[in-house]
């Protein structure tokens, strides 16, 4: 056991967050924590993080167990360079070894980070990857991630869901992305309500168990409220009733009463429609090698494509290949500086903005809505503001706030809110899920999914890709833009066999070149070898067959662990799993040293 909640409660004004619960985390688990935004799951981390106390009940961490955290919110860190932000991370104690120094260079390489940039010049994503970095370089015993997905690419999420995979420690994080959830949890906990409740299995087993356990919970409450009705009529009978009535009756109509008044019902979901606009012109956008630079820099090589009505277009890429460019080169905020790009007739566009630029963050949360006027025409009817924000879950003390007070989850709803008041036949959505609470989110997702219009989607949410667009326009990095028809987990599986394809036949080019070198080097090799005694040439000659065994075997272990169903045995066997895999890639790492080793002593003059 590695943490535990003994009756832990905490309060934010007169709201409870928790109350009086419990937890435990034992070591190799990968515990998801799930919940609605404002219910506390980043002030669960930080009482575990030691950065607040809780109003009661206890927080035990194992004594000598290190603990790291990415939270959610961005730190200040002033006039450093990235490599001392990620190194600082570093326990005091771990001194500058071979092996803390590739292990810190290998996590800034796959973050993509450059250890010679200041942290203060970065954009607040790439603080984010140091700041990731700077958790991952101590190899703790606990790690805590809020939202870790939101700003990087897919192909960094990837990287990070297979680095903890591999993780030796115990893993709490806080997500909304469902893939990401999927591939890594052991066990779901959901707080809701000031409560923790835990389901074994992945997001997909918890969402099943969780809908069940709502239907019990309402037929329950249904029942009870019907009783306690019943009695509240009985006990208002007239003087003859309360001349005969049971006082053992009256004692249970006030416990009832009390049980009640303490149930504390489920915040209600967030409801909210797009307004569809008349039809746009059959053509929306047409581009002929339109390209783009800045600087030195292309950003957008030559691209050509037709978007129709109706299409259902993703762009992705990496963090920096230009996604938000391409979007501003279509809707003309930025011109091509050279080919062309025409747009349709009769666009009415709703633009989410992943920077929420289109929040007056110094304005109320009612004023942002509408500019100010009481009432939003929706459906051929005029609602009010008030009436209308309850839909997005804002609460009327909320109305006047300003929306700078607002927390990140919040602001997507306010800008949701203002986004949907206006009528669109042109959605575009520039990273829309981060900061979302998952049902906010797939609430989201099922509307997008019906929007009749045309949607230009960014997201690296593959789960939301998957289920809302029908093609792709992938940009690689290097300025050209590649269209694909088909969803994310089509592009994947086109791409790795596409890259598997290349392999081989490079493998199949280094194969005819090694016979002519082997040939012209036996002679010079054979003498060479004879600097290796007899026992080290026969581990020489048999290491490439322990690397291929020990490669293979690793191989297979991965891809049991990839199969969600792997996530739903016994705790102690994914434990196990789990640190054998570790052990193969330390053998795999030795095995290659030594061959090194040795190699060299056989090639030394």
């Amino acid at each position: 056991m590695l943490l535990r909640f003994d009756g832990v409660s905490l309060a934010f004004g007169s709201r409870p967050l928790l109350d009086h619960v419990s937890l435990q985390v034992g070591e190799g688990e990968r515990v998801c924590v799930v919940g609605r935004n404002g219910e506390g799951k980043s002030s669960l981390l930080r009482l575990v993080a030691g950065s607040s106390p809780p109003d009661d009940g206890s927080v035990w961490i194992k004594p000598g167990a290190r603990l790291a955290m990415l939270a959610q919110d961005l730190d200040v860190v002033e006039d450093a360079l990235v490599d001392e932000v990620v190194r600082s991370g570093l326990p005091a104690t771990a001194g500058e070894s071979w092996e803390i120094g590739y292990r810190v260079e290998a996590i800034m390489s796959r973050l993509g980070l450059d250890p010679r940039r200041r942290f203060a010049e970065l954009s607040g994503g790439w603080q984010r990857r140091a700041l990731l970095g700077r958790a991952l370089v101590s190899d703790p015993d606990i790690l805590l991630l809020d939202e870790p997905t939101n700003h990087l690419d897919i192909e960094a999420i990837e990287w990070l869901e297979q680095m903890m995979l591999e993780f030796r420690g115990a893993l709490l994080f806080v997500s909304h992305d469902r893939a990401f959830v999927n591939r890594l949890a052991t066990r779901v906990v959901e707080l809701d309500r000031g409560q923790l409740s835990s389901w074994p299995g992945n997001y997909d087993d918890f969402v099943v168990k969780k809908a069940l356990q709502l239907q019990i919970e309402a037929k329950a409450n249904a029942h009870f409220d019907k009783k306690l009705a019943q009695e509240e009529v009985w006990i208002r009978r007239g003087v003859e009733a309360r001349r005969t009535r049971n006082e053992g009756r009256v004692r249970e109509l006030k416990a009832m009463r009390e049980q009640r008044r303490q149930r504390r019902d489920r915040i209600g979901q967030a409801e909210f429609a797009l307004r569809e606009a008349t039809e746009s012109g059959k053509l929306v956008f047409e581009a002929e090698q339109a390209s783009v630079s800045f600087g030195a820099r292309m950003v957008i090589r030559d691209f050509s494509a037709r978007i129709q009505r109706g299409d259902r277009v993703g762009i992705v890429g990496p963090n920096g290949a230009g996604k938000s460019t391409l979007i501003k080169l279509l809707l003309g905020d930025i011109e091509a500086q050279s080919g062309k790009v025409w747009r349709g007739s009769r666009l009415e566009i709703a633009y989410y903005d992943q920077q929420r630029e289109q929040l007056d963050l110094t304005a109320s949360v009612f004023d942002n809505v509408n500019g100010g006027n009481a009432f939003v025409p929706i459906g051929g009817e005029n609602r009010h503001v008030s009436g209308y924000l309850r839909e997005f879950l804002f609460r009327p003390d909320q109305l006047l706030t300003p929306a700078s007070a607002l927390s990140g989850g919040e602001r997507n709803r306010l800008l949701l809110a203002r986004l949907f008041a206006r009528p669109a036949n042109l959605l575009v959505m520039d990273e829309p899920t981060n900061d979302l609470d998952i049902d906010t989110l797939e609430l989201l997702e099922e509307l997008v999914a019906e929007f009749k219009g045309t949607l230009l989607l960014v997201s690296h949410d593959r789960a939301f890709l998957d289920n809302v667009v029908t093609s792709l326009l992938v940009l690689e990095g290097d300025g050209s833009v590649r269209e694909f028809v088909g969803g994310w987990s089509d592009w994947r599986a086109w791409r790795a066999a596409r890259d598997n394809a290349a392999t081989s036949q490079r493998a199949g080019s280094a194969a005819q070149s090694s016979v002519v070198t082997a040939e012209r080097g036996a002679g010079a090799s054979a003498r060479r070898s004879k600097r290796l005694s007899f026992k080290e040439q026969r581990e020489f000659d048999e290491l490439p067959g322990r690397i291929e065994s020990l490669e293979s075997r690793k191989g297979e272990l991965e891809n049991r662990i990839a199969d969600p169903n792997f996530y739903q045995g016994a705790a102690d066997s994914i434990r196990d799993s789990l640190q054998q895999l570790q052990q193969l890639t330390e053998d795999i790492d030795a095995a290659y040293a030594r061959w090194a080793e040795l190699e060299a002593l056989r090639t030394a003059t």
